[in-house]
């Protein structure tokens, strides 16, 4: 969307707990400015995937609605992140051979090594979202992450190929165009949180990025500026709520309560163990209990919730080469002590990530680790409108190729989504 002589960009956040929005402008020197925040509770959707349309649809319409007001911009079109556990990534290898009279490789070649990469046996019922080059090798040489304008006979490429269920894709789009928008673009959430919230250093050291959200805990390991390995859990702060409903006999309302005021996840760390008082449900006597006995309950699905990160980078074959640790983001690393906790089960080094990069605009309002994956679809977006400007640029400049290519790749995947 265009303003003035500034484009519009918004990402939609669209949570099992809460749906976000954000509408930014970037200007002339790619300067980003938060115009817009709009927040509301979600109830359509289950572990991270849309199981009630209406209920979803009004909650993106109040969201977007709020944000609307806050920006004096009309929102017609909307960058949509898409998380749950049904997200696989699987591994695959392309090799081609050069056959112009330079022997130089160029835009086309990647173009064609990144579709003979994705020969893949899919199930019908999955789609690719994402294509993420690994590295290439060309007569041989690896460790090439461009490898246009350069010379040799055959050249192979490692790539990540991230696939989600057809149906949870379509039943996204189906939210946001009954809400009244159309998807400019459907984007991993995981991905769109490391362009908020992590640094360059940060991916060429090595980390990994934990997303703790409402219904799925998000994950993707960098290491040299590129996305190794990604994983959705369906275990997150929903489920942290549900224990403490279930383990201190309390409605769902107090539960949230309890977590948002009192929760913390390291009992070793309780300053002062305070005796908390409930109010007894339809006039039974309130409860009593002491903080140290809810953040027992926080602490044993949080941690549990850790270990299976902690198999996850294992499989990632990274752990041991990891120099920035992890950086926690999303509405569950807000739960106090929630870095030491990190550090002791996972032995490294843990922060929490809140968005990055901002200009100017509400920057108060989305500092919060909330905001990641919603700031986050809004810089993909605008990284991704950079791939396809390139297009038209002269051909010297040396990143154009790879992510040019998937510029074009990307264009193509959206056109897969309003076949269906």
């Amino acid at each position: 969307m265009e303003h003035g002589n500034e484009r519009i960009v918004v990402g939609l956040d669209i949570g099992t707990t809460k749906v976000c929005a954000v509408v930014a402008s970037i200007n002339e020197q790619n300067r980003i400015h938060i115009l817009g925040v709009g927040k509301a509770p979600s109830e359509g959707l289950n572990r991270g995937v849309v199981v009630n349309i209406d209920k979803t649809v009004h909650a993106i319409r109040t969201a977007i609605q709020q944000a609307e007001l806050a920006s004096g911009i009309q929102v017609n079109s909307v960058n949509v992140g898409i998380a749950g556990d049904h997200i696989r990534s699987i591994r695959s290898k392309g090799v081609i051979t050069i056959n112009n009279k330079e022997k130089e490789i160029t835009v086309q070649d990647v173009e064609r090594i990144l579709k003979d990469c994705q020969q893949i046996m899919l199930p019908p019922d999955q789609q690719i979202l994402h294509i993420i080059p690994q590295e290439f090798v060309v007569d041989g040489q690896d460790g090439i992450s461009d490898p246009v304008g350069m010379s040799g006979m055959r050249m192979e490429a490692e790539v990540h190929i991230i696939t989600g269920l057809v149906s949870a894709a379509k039943n996204l789009y189906r939210c946001v165009e009954r809400a009244g928008y159309q998807v400019a673009d459907i984007i991993l959430e995981p991905l769109a949180s490391s362009y908020a919230v992590l640094d360059d250093e940060e991916k060429e050291a090595g980390v990994v990025l934990v997303d703790i959200g409402g219904g799925t805990t998000d994950l993707a390991v960098f290491r040299e500026n590129t996305i190794r390995h990604i994983a959705v859990i369906a275990i997150a702060g929903k489920k942290v709520t549900d224990d403490i409903k279930i383990g201190l006999s309390v409605l769902d309302e107090q539960a949230q309560k309890l977590k948002h005021n009192h929760g913390e996840c390291f009992v070793d760390l309780i300053e002062n163990d305070e005796v908390i008082t409930i109010p007894g449900i339809a006039g039974r006597p309130p409860k009593e209990i002491t903080k140290s006995i809810l953040a027992k309950i926080i602490q044993a699905r949080m941690e549990e919730i850790l270990e299976i990160i902690a198999i996850e980078v294992k499989r990632s074959g990274y752990a041991d080469s990891l120099s920035a640790g992890i950086v926690i983001t999303g509405g569950g690393s807000l739960i106090k002590n929630i870095c030491p906790l990190a550090n002791e089960v996972l032995g490294m080094d843990a922060k929490i990530g809140r968005p990055l990069g901002l200009a100017g605009g509400l920057i108060e309002e989305v500092n919060s680790p909330i905001y990641a994956t919603s700031v986050g679809l809004v810089l993909h977006a605008l990284k991704a409108e950079g791939a396809d400007n390139q297009q038209f640029a002269p051909s010297s400049s040396k990143t154009s190729g790879v992510s040019e290519v998937i510029g074009n790749i990307t264009e193509r995947m959206k056109s897969w989504f309003k076949e269906l």
